[in-house]
């Protein structure tokens, strides 16, 4: 594998499954370095992994040719701008997993024009099932991008979007779609118990029930639309569950969940400005 230096500034729980992807894909742990404030998350990361530590971003980032930064969007601006003569000097990738900051944020708390990923993974990548959409800007040559989504890639599919004002519908659809999912499992676990199954017995059949489903929509070749239409018996059980549902306006209260969940990543964006 194929992989320049690359340091994480923060350790924390997407940055370690990225890491475990990365290593696990045959990257030395040598070449992985990690700023991390919390002792003890550092020393679990060298110990599983025997990855580099710093308790200085700045020593960190010194020793790597792309630089991910997995810290919190609220603390984004105060840890570029501290970085921002290294960042001068090095000229880095810089790939931000951060929801809602911009490229151009990104650019102006590092001092200027660099190449910059945005990239919006989602939970299941702590898994290894992730899906991450990611966006370059034009400074981004043809071998950073496909360092950006080698890196990306250890922890699930990734999906390139040629438009950066989208990131915010992929962050809506993917980023917080995991929660939409576990919505429906409890929702769905919780009738099933009020409908008389014994809670084990509904949490198996409504785990199971979405992993089939998921498999089916990865490996059939088929649109959802289609698969919901084979499963659909006429005037069957089925119909009766997908006319309630259409009925309250299922379709329509998705749409709208879909642009809540957008509008409030322009917020952040405008918020961290």
């Amino acid at each position: 594998m194929t992989v320049e230096s690359i340091t994480f500034i923060g350790g924390g729980n997407m940055a370690r499954s990225l890491i475990a992807g990365l290593v696990r894909q045959g990257l030395p742990a040598a070449q992985i370095h990690v700023a991390e404030p919390v002792a003890a998350l550092r020393e679990a990361l060298a110990a599983d992994f025997g990855v580099q530590t710093h308790d200085n971003a700045a020593e960190a980032a010194a020793q790597g040719q792309t630089w991910l930064l997995a810290v919190k969007p609220q603390v984004l601006r105060e840890v570029c701008q501290s970085l921002q003569a290294l960042a001068q000097a090095q000229a880095p990738l810089v790939v931000s997993i951060a929801a809602g900051i911009t490229s151009a944020q990104l650019q102006r708390w590092l001092g200027g024009a660099l190449p910059v990923v945005r990239a919006m993974p989602n939970t299941p990548a702590l898994l290894g099932a992730g899906v991450t959409g990611l966006y370059a800007t034009a400074a981004v040559d043809a071998q950073q991008q496909a360092q950006a989504d080698r890196v990306l890639a250890s922890a699930g599919r990734t999906v390139w979007i040629d438009d950066e004002a989208l990131m915010d519908s992929v962050t809506a659809v993917s980023g917080s779609g995991p929660a939409y999912v576990f919505l429906l499992a409890e929702a769905m676990e919780a009738a099933g118990i009020a409908q008389g199954l014994p809670a084990d017995a509904a949490r198996a059949l409504v785990v199971q029930t979405l992993l089939g489903a998921s498999r089916m929509l990865d490996e059939a070749g088929e649109s959802p639309a289609e698969l919901r239409r084979r499963v659909t018996s006429p005037n069957g059980t089925t119909q009766a569950a997908i006319e309630s549902f259409q009925g309250d306006g299922f379709e329509a209260l998705v749409a709208k969940a879909l642009q809540a969940a957008q509008q409030r990543g322009r917020e952040l964006s405008a918020a961290n400005d």
